[in-house]
C-alpha cells in the first residue's frame, strides 16, 4: 500500500512538474504539448540508464507497476463511456450525427488498415518481420491519444505476449506524433482556407493551457448529491469503479466456465456492456438525474491524465528506436490518407459547415477529443454552429465501438497473422462507403 501512495505521489509530481515546465516554455505551448506528456518525458529522463549511473530517483522495483498503470487505469476510463450518454432523435440533426459517426469510423477501419499494411509490406517487401500485432496501434494512437496505449498494451499483455511493453510505447510515441502535427496542421488549414482571422484569444488560452480570468472558469459540474448523504464526486466514482469491479468479477466467473466466445472478451469491453445496462435500468429508475455528465468526464479525464504521464514515462527508447522506421512510414501514410478522406467527405455529405466538421474530425482522429474542439473553437469562436453537438455525438458513437474493435483486430493478428484484421478491416470500409452512399442518397454531389 505504501507503494502505490509513493507511486502516485511520483506521478503527480511528474504533472505538477510539466504543468509548471509549459507555462514557462514558449516552444511547448506553441506545440500545444499536454503537461502529462511534458511531466511523462521528465519522468522518462529521471528513470534513464544515464541518470541511474549517478542516482536513482525512481526506485526499478517501481518501474513495472508503474508501467502497468495504463492498462489497470484504461478500464474504468473505458467502462465508464455510457453513463449518462444522450442521443437525440431529431431527423435533421440524426442526420449530422450518422454522417460523422460514419466518417470517424470510416477513418477508424482505414487507420487500422494502414498499420496492418504497413506490417504485411515491411514483411513481404523488405525481409522486415515486426511484431504480430503491430498494425492497431496507429488508430490507437491519433484517434484514441496517449491514454489508449493501455488498450493495447492490456490486451497482448492478456494474450500472453512478451512484448507489450513495446507496443505501449510505440502507440505513445505515435500519439505524439499525431497530436502535435494534427495541430500545426489544423491551423495552417485555418489560415489557408477560412476566411475569418484566427482569435488570438482562444489560441493563447489554449497554449497556456490555463485560465486566469476568473469570469471565463467555467464549473466542473452540478451537485446532484448532498454531502449529508455522500459526496457527489464520490458518488461518481463509486458507479465506475462499482460497475468496473463487477465486469472483472463476473467476467472471470464467465471465463471459468470455458465458454468459448466470453473467454476472449476483455474486461473493457465486456465492462462497457455491463454500464449501459446499468445506466439503462437508472432511467428506466428515475434516477438518470444523479449523474452529472460534467463529472463524469472530469473523472475519466483525471484517470487518464495519469494513465498518459505513467505510460510516457516508463517508454522502452531501445525498442521503440528500433521500431522509428515503421513508425514513420505508418505515420505519413495514415496522417495523409486521414486529411483526404475527411475533407472530401465533409464536403460531399455535409450541406453546410465543411471546414469546420473537417477540422473538428481531423483533430480527434489525429490527436484527442479536445484536439477537435480547439481546431472548431478557432473557427467557431463562440460554438454558434451546430458543429460541436454533431461532433460530439458522433465520436460518441466511435468512442464506444472503437476500443473494442482495436481489442478484436489485435487477438487476430496475434493469433493468426495480419491478414485476418486486413479481411476484416476492408470488408468494413466497404460496408461503411456502400452504407453512407446509400444513407445520403438523397444529398446533392
Amino acid at each position: 500500500m505504501n507503494d502505490f501512495l509513493n507511486i502516485t505521489a511520483f506521478l503527480s509530481f511528474l504533472l505538477l512538474i510539466g504543468t509548471f515546465v509549459k507555462s514557462k516554455v514558449k516552444i511547448l505551448q506553441e506545440l500545444f504539448i499536454p503537461a502529462s506528456v511534458i511531466g511523462g518525458i521528465i519522468g522518462l529522463f529521471l528513470n534513464s540508464n544515464f541518470l541511474r549511473q549517478y542516482i536513482e530517483i525512481l526506485p526499478s522495483k517501481w518501474e513495472g507497476d508503474i508501467r502497468a498503470i495504463p492498462g489497470v487505469l484504461i478500464i474504468p476510463i473505458l467502462v465508464s463511456v455510457p453513463l449518462g450518454m444522450k442521443i437525440e432523435k431529431e431527423n435533421k440533426i440524426m442526420k449530422n450525427i450518422v454522417n460523422t459517426g460514419g466518417i470517424l469510423f470510416l477513418i477508424t477501419f482505414t487507420q487500422l488498415f494502414i498499420g496492418y499494411l504497413v506490417n504485411f509490406i515491411f514483411d513481404k517487401f523488405f525481409r522486415i518481420k515486426l511484431y504480430k500485432s503491430f498494425g492497431a496501434e496507429l488508430n490507437s494512437a491519433f484517434a484514441g491519444g496517449h491514454g489508449t496505449a493501455g488498450v493495447v498494451a492490456r490486451t497482448l499483455k492478456e494474450l500472453g505476449s512478451k512484448y507489450w511493453e513495446l507496443a505501449q510505447g510505440v502507440t505513445v510515441t505515435l500519439a505524439t506524433i499525431g497530436l502535435i502535427c494534427g495541430i500545426i496542421f489544423g491551423i495552417y488549414q485555418i489560415k489557408m482556407k477560412s476566411k475569418t482571422s484566427l482569435k488570438k484569444d482562444i489560441l493563447t488560452e489554449y497554449k497556456s493551457g490555463h485560465i486566469k480570468d476568473r469570469t471565463k472558469q467555467k464549473s466542473i459540474g452540478q451537485e446532484t448529491m448532498l454531502n449529508t448523504t455522500i459526496d457527489t464526486l464520490a458518488y461518481h466514482l463509486a458507479i465506475v469503479f462499482g460497475v468496473s469491479g463487477l465486469a472483472i468479477i463476473s467476467l472471470n466467473m464467465l471465463k471459468k466456465l470455458n465458454i468459448p466466445i466470453v473467454s476472449k472478451i476483455t474486461v473493457w469491453s465486456y465492462g462497457m456492456l455491463v454500464m449501459f445496462i446499468v445506466w439503462k435500468i437508472m432511467v428506466k429508475k428515475g434516477l438518470d438525474w444523479s449523474i452529472d455528465s460534467k463529472i463524469k468526464t472530469k473523472i475519466t479525464g483525471t484517470l487518464t491524465e495519469f494513465a498518459i504521464v505513467a505510460a510516457v514515462a516508463t517508454i522502452p527508447l531501445r525498442g521503440v528506436i528500433g521500431y522509428i522506421f515503421p513508425i514513420v512510414c505508418v505515420s505519413l501514410l495514415g496522417f495523409s490518407l486521414t486529411w483526404i478522406i475527411i475533407f472530401k467527405l465533409s464536403q460531399r455529405y455535409f450541406q453546410d459547415y465543411h471546414l469546420e466538421r473537417t477540422l473538428a474530425m481531423f483533430g480527434t482522429s489525429t490527436g484527442v477529443f479536445i484536439t477537435g474542439l480547439l481546431l472548431l473553437r478557432i473557427c467557431d469562436p463562440k460554438l454558434e454552429t451546430p458543429v460541436l453537438q454533431d461532433y460530439s455525438l458522433g465520436f460518441s458513437i466511435t468512442a464506444l465501438l472503437g476500443p473494442i474493435l482495436i481489442t478484436l483486430c489485435i487477438q487476430l493478428s496475434f493469433i493468426y497473422n495480419y491478414f485476418y484484421p486486413m479481411s476484416l478491416l476492408i470488408s468494413l470500409i466497404v460496408f461503411t462507403v456502400i452504407f453512407l452512399e446509400w444513407y445520403n442518397k438523397g444529398v446533392e454531389i
